[in-house]
């Protein structure tokens, strides 16, 4: 997994590729907890993600939580592989997702 953050302003911008699963998602949440603190909005830019565990949905779950405090996180470009997921899951109905 690569993890690419663009900051502009109180927008942050976290592009992942690759998968998202046990070993992978302490980075990923590592990075997003260090961008809470100077960040109004996020979105998370899923265009290069193959796949996500239970571990990469705990991960996006909390930021949901510490975002949902501010002005939100959308998810984009989210391929149709990962969207199932969310779908079977039920986190399609929980996240913003464009």
């Amino acid at each position: 997994m690569n993890i690419k953050t663009a900051v502009e302003g109180a927008v942050v911008t976290v592009s992942v590729s690759g998968r998202i699963d046990t070993t992978t998602s302490p980075a990923l949440e590592q990075e997003l907890k260090g961008r809470f603190d100077n960040c109004e909005e996020l979105i998370l830019d899923f265009a290069e993600v193959e796949y996500i565990s239970s571990a990469g949905l705990r991960v996006l779950l909390m930021a949901h939580k510490t975002m949902s405090r501010k002005k939100g996180m959308t998810l984009k470009n989210v391929g149709p592989e990962i969207m199932e997921i969310f779908d079977v899951t039920g986190f399609s109905d929980i996240l913003a997702i464009e």
